[in-house]
């Protein structure tokens, strides 16, 4: 499921920046090339709600490396279209929401954090039911 949710977050970038802009999901240790997008993962975390019903938690760093001169104009168009493009993405067919957005430059690499949270409900393996049961009692008296 979170393999999904990062795809859909990728698909959802190339829709808004199209394909002159490069999305990684693993980090570019060398010849990286600018513009481009890193999506992480941050933490993800599970609370049970009720019987098989959980909450799950998602917070994510979109990285975007800017490329021209002025990289704080670059950066701050890009904070805009991420706030909009971000709010909902499409996962398995259903809308989620993007919640706690917020960014942060850092080295001239702009941290953009927001969060997809979500109710899963968790299917039980089905079991063989019991064939035949027989039940004799009596008194002893």
């Amino acid at each position: 499921m979170l393999n999904n949710l990062i795809d859909s977050i990728a698909i959802k970038l190339n829709q808004e920046f199209g394909d002159g802009v490069a999305i990684h999901k693993e980090q570019v240790k060398q010849g990286l090339k600018e513009p481009c997008f890193f999506i992480m993962l941050l933490t993800s975390n599970q609370k049970q709600v009720i019987g098989k019903r959980y909450f799950r938690e998602h917070p994510l760093d979109i990285h975007y490396f800017p490329s021209t001169k002025d990289k704080n104009t670059e950066i701050l168009d890009v904070v805009d279209r991420l706030n909009d493009a971000l709010e909902y993405i499409t996962m398995g067919g259903d809308l989620v929401r993007g919640t706690k957005m917020y960014h942060e430059v850092v080295n001239d690499v702009l941290h953009f954090f927001v969060n997809y949270d979500l109710f899963v409900y968790k299917e039980s393996e089905a079991s063989d039911p019991m064939e035949t049961l027989t039940v004799e009692s009596g008194l002893k008296g």
